[in-house]
């Protein structure tokens, strides 16, 4: 089953072109190419919201080779782990945004 993440940024614009370029480069590292889908956005209270699924080549390749920094998260199961690197991920890229999982 593929991961979706809902994200949530102030700043769409800006943060949109910075996780498609940490995406882009996520997947040259693992080699999953065309790995993800952004859906429509839709703002409310200052926010803009989206929903980022993930290949199954994709967020199989990251968590294979990024295995020993995901077991390092302190919660519980996978997919949040998962969510927790990947917002670790977006923002040590310059993107301020907030994840969660959706669903």
């Amino acid at each position: 089953m593929s991961m979706i993440l809902e994200v949530g940024t102030k700043n769409y614009a800006d943060d949109l072109l910075s996780i498609k370029k940490a995406l882009s480069h996520m997947e040259s590292l693992v080699g999953g190419y065309n790995g993800y889908v952004l859906s429509e956005p839709s703002s409310k209270f200052g926010w803009t919201f989206f929903k980022l699924a993930f290949k199954p080549n994709l967020q199989n390749g990251i968590e294979e080779k990024f295995s020993d920094m995901l077991a390092k998260y302190r919660s519980s199961d996978q997919p949040h782990k998962f969510a927790e690197f990947m917002t670790d991920y977006f923002i040590s890229k310059g993107c301020d945004v907030k994840i969660k999982i959706s669903g």
